[in-house]
């Protein structure tokens, strides 16, 4: 195995400049091909430059959230070009070099109290990088009902400064905040609704809403704004949604109709590559060694330009193990298992 520091990293090849202007190009209608692909290609460039400070972020992760938790998961990944190009012709002010996750990685650790924990060892850490922002969606949730803790840290080497202030977003959840994720990314992904983004139906915004409640109040927390703070109401109202809705009955036929199909030899892989294909409601999983992250990269930019959005999703992932992979990215196993059993604790 080549180690990860002789590994050949992509490097940012563009300026600043450049790197905005290719954004500012790709939301930009009409669009000429030739542009289409310049701007594809500086896009692709900068967000795979990423993957180096990304990859020492993580390692650091892994070795402080165990310190934590010995069950933790960890996993990281490349913001999928759909959501930069989403997130460009939403926040049209939003300059691409100044996106805080284009890259990130996430930990999902038992309780709130561990998430905590970590967030506490990270602030007495004495980490050369640049603690650049946060958001602490525990004690402030979104109206969404998402909750977790972010942080974005800005790369800082005394040695190399090739890859100097990009930012990396770190995700701290409970399995309980987790789960909750899950089973917003999976309703979305099946209704082609941006239901994280709070943009879909009005019933299933409003029930992930009050659930995102249910869940704080199992775990001490404030609650999400606009849902009732009497635990009576709160139940009442939720159990309303859950029923009108039959959530449990589509979570459940939404695991039951996909097709899982898994490359052999993936007990090696460091990288993984999903693809999700609702249309013909398959999932595929195909794995790369550590050493073969070029290759990774370079297949998934080919996928990614064939996708038809709302009908084909992909993602380009680092976990620890294919098992490991399951449980940190659920949705795309349509796995709401948990997320289930929390609704129906919610309801007792």
């Amino acid at each position: 195995m080549i180690p990860w520091y002789n590994m050949d990293w992509a490097k940012p090849e563009y300026t600043r400049e450049r790197v905005d202007a290719a954004g500012k190009l790709l939301v930009k209608r009409p669009l000429r091909m030739d542009g289409f692909r310049t701007a594809i290609s500086i896009i692709n460039n900068w967000r795979s430059s990423h993957l180096y400070p990304l990859n020492t972020f993580q390692a650091t992760l892994r070795y402080k959230s165990s310190q934590v938790d010995p069950r933790r998961i960890v996993a990281q990944r490349l913001k999928r070009f759909s959501s930069i190009y989403h997130k460009l012709a939403r926040f049209r002010w939003l300059n691409l070099s100044q996106m805080q996750d284009i890259v990130g990685c996430r930990v999902i650790v038992q309780s709130v109290q561990q998430v905590n924990g970590l967030v506490t060892l990270y602030r007495d850490s004495k980490l050369k990088h640049i603690w650049d922002d946060e958001d602490d969606y525990i004690k402030n949730p979104k109206r969404s009902g998402y909750r977790g803790f972010h942080v974005i840290y800005r790369y800082k080497s005394d040695k190399v400064d090739t890859y100097n202030d990009l930012k990396i977003e770190m995700q701290f959840r409970s399995i309980l905040q987790h789960a909750w994720a899950t089973a917003v990314e999976t309703v979305g992904e099946f209704r082609s609704e941006a239901l994280k983004s709070s943009r879909g139906a009005d019933e299933w915004l409003r029930f992930f809403s009050l659930m995102g409640s249910a869940i704080a109040l199992r775990e001490n927390a404030p609650l999400v704004p606009n849902t009732p703070h009497n635990p009576a109401e709160l139940k009442s109202e939720l159990r309303d949604y859950a029923h009108r809705l039959q959530v449990e009955k589509h979570l459940r036929a939404y695991r039951t109709a996909l097709k899982v199909t898994e490359e052999p030899n993936l007990q090696r892989a460091h990288y993984f590559l999903v693809e999700l294909d609702l249309q013909n409601q398959s999932l595929k999983i195909k794995g790369y060694t550590q050493s073969e992250v070029v290759k990774a990269t370079t297949e998934y930019e080919a996928i990614e330009r064939t996708i038809q959005e709302g009908v084909k999703d992909a993602v380009l992932v680092s976990v620890d193990s294919l098992s490991a992979l399951r449980r940190a990215y659920r949705n795309y196993y349509s796995d709401t298992n948990a997320f289930i059993e929390a609704l129906k604790e919610a309801l007792k």
